[in-house]
């Protein structure tokens, strides 16, 4: 209790992790704790979008636009392992909006960002004759191709907490922040973990980077909310692959919305999202039927193979913190952040807000308010700083070749899967292992015994769940009985929190 830590982040989402790693660049002490485990709620429940967003501009937004837009290139040199540009197609529709307004807000578009080879500009398609328009409806004549990125949301996620982690900060997965005591210059925060030990500890400063649950974290800490949040679900299904290219869909719909078609794990395509404002516990937030189903019809307006409920896989959705605002319609709601930081005695900042393109831009704005009010002169350094852990060789084309070499006995498809989720630090997972036999059981799917055990020791797996739906999409692959073998595996790996084995992932679909 006699040290002092510099900050206290509450919250492992992507803002939460993206402050801790920025904090820690600078040599500040930093503490991050996370009552469940990294990703677990709104940052594995995206859209899987690294992008500017194209309809806000219909409701004015270009400045965040334009922000996200410059951060699209900032990520995917960050992460290129993780982060893949992709050519995303906007069908026509003449009784939704006339093409002069379709080519203005792609020319806007084009022009607020940063295009090069990977991120090209916009250009006019005749689905005639390109291979993409085989997937729509014969009625659709003419489209709209422009670049923007996807992402795998919940292994960026881990990433970053990684790298905070090796510059030094303390992240602590399964511990519930219970008690903030704000004194003087100092607060004095009581950490629960999982088997019960209660930490205490000094720190000047505390991140309220909760999400859905910022409001709660200042009520526990005996503070009033500087504004009110709107929290809105976000659900999303996945299908079968629809089609074989790599491109995305974005169909505009009757109700002045967008969903989207994009290549998903390989094998699947990932429909989203819907906007319904939510009530209740953010962790208990489900998909309704409702929901399954306008996804469905959103895409059977456009798409020649129609897709029922039926065919859903997996589904899933998360409740989104936006800002409120006078929008009675909630997909018009901003997608801004906003940073409040309260110094009237010690220090607490709270994240309200925000989109998962932002999230190194926000850490960078909240660490440098923090440095102001704390004194701190260290410069920031993300925005040209070293790329993530595991990116820093390059995209998969220029990485597998090098991955083939080192292993030449082992399959192809496993390497590729495996640099999808990993980048360099493949070679970390495989170490010396030159043949699958030497990689421990296999659970199927290409999963073995020795990625589980990187995943325990280096990525903080706890649960099935966090390695079935989170750090992988194995879930999606093993069958029942599998996922039990692998729930067996981790209860050996793993000392029971309280005597509690780790607990099977719910059915997906």
């Amino acid at each position: 209790m006699d040290d002092i830590r510099d900050v206290l982040v509450v919250g492992g989402g992507i803002n939460g992790v993206s402050i801790a790693r920025d904090a820690a660049g600078r040599g500040w002490s930093v503490t991050l704790c996370e009552q469940d485990d990294l990703a677990a709620h709104t940052s594995s429940a995206s859209t899987k979008l690294i992008h500017g967003g194209l309809r806000y501009l219909q409701f004015g937004q270009f400045a965040l636009v334009r922000k996200a837009l410059r951060e699209r290139s900032v990520l995917q040199r960050l992460a290129p392992h993780l982060v893949t540009p992709t050519a995303f197609v906007l069908p026509h529709a003449r009784h939704l909006r006339p093409a002069w307004m379709l080519r203005a807000g792609l020319w806007l578009y084009d022009h607020l960002a940063d295009t090069g080879p990977a991120f090209p500009r916009s250009q006019r398609v005749d689905l005639r004759r390109d291979p993409r328009g085989a997937v729509l409806q014969p009625r659709w004549r003419t489209a709209f191709s422009y670049a923007d990125a996807r992402v795998d949301d919940a292994r960026l996620v881990i990433a970053t907490a990684m790298d905070a982690r090796e510059r030094g900060a303390e992240i602590q997965v399964r511990t519930r922040c219970e008690q903030l005591i704000r004194h003087r210059d100092h607060w004095l925060a009581v950490l629960r973990q999982a088997d019960g030990t209660v930490q205490r500890m000094r720190v000047r400063a505390v991140v309220n980077a909760t999400g859905p649950w910022a409001g709660n974290l200042l009520e526990r800490a005996g503070m009033d909310a500087p504004i009110g949040l709107r929290l809105v679900q976000g659900s999303h299904i996945v299908v079968p692959r629809l089609y074989p290219h790599d491109s995305a869909y974005l169909l505009q719909q009757p109700d002045h919305r967008v969903v989207f078609v994009i290549p998903f794990d390989q094998d699947y395509s990932l429909i989203g999202t819907t906007d319904v404002d939510h009530e209740g516990d953010p962790a208990r937030v489900r998909i309704s039927p409702a929901e399954v189903l306008y996804l469905c019809a959103s895409v059977n307006q456009w798409l020649r193979t129609p897709v029922h409920p039926e065919h859903v896989v997996w589904q899933f959705s998360g409740v989104r913190p936006l800002l409120a605002d006078h929008h009675h319609d909630a997909a018009r709601v901003t997608r801004d952040y906003r940073l409040h930081l309260d110094h009237q005695q010690a220090l607490m900042l709270s994240v309200l807000g925000g989109k998962l393109t932002t999230c190194r831009t926000l850490a960078e704005e909240a660490v440098d308010q923090l440095a102001t009010a704390l004194g701190r002169s260290e410069a920031a350094w993300t925005a040209g700083g070293p790329p993530l852990p595991g990116g820093d060789g390059g995209t998969l084309d220029t990485l597998l070749p090098a991955l083939l070499a080192a292993y030449p006995h082992l399959p192809e498809p496993l390497l590729h899967d495996m640099a999808r989720r990993h980048g360099t630090r493949v070679r970390a997972v495989l170490g010396d292992a030159q043949t699958v036999s030497q990689l421990g059981p296999h659970f199927g799917a290409g999963l073995y015994a020795r990625e589980v055990d990187y995943l325990v020791e280096h990525e903080w797996v706890r649960e099935p769940e966090d390695l079935l739906w989170r750090r992988t999409h194995f879930g999606l692959r093993l069958d029942p009985g599998q996922q039990q073998s692998v729930a067996t595996y981790l209860a050996s790996r793993i000392v029971p929190a309280a005597g509690r084995l780790p607990g099977m992932p719910a059915t997906p679909a």
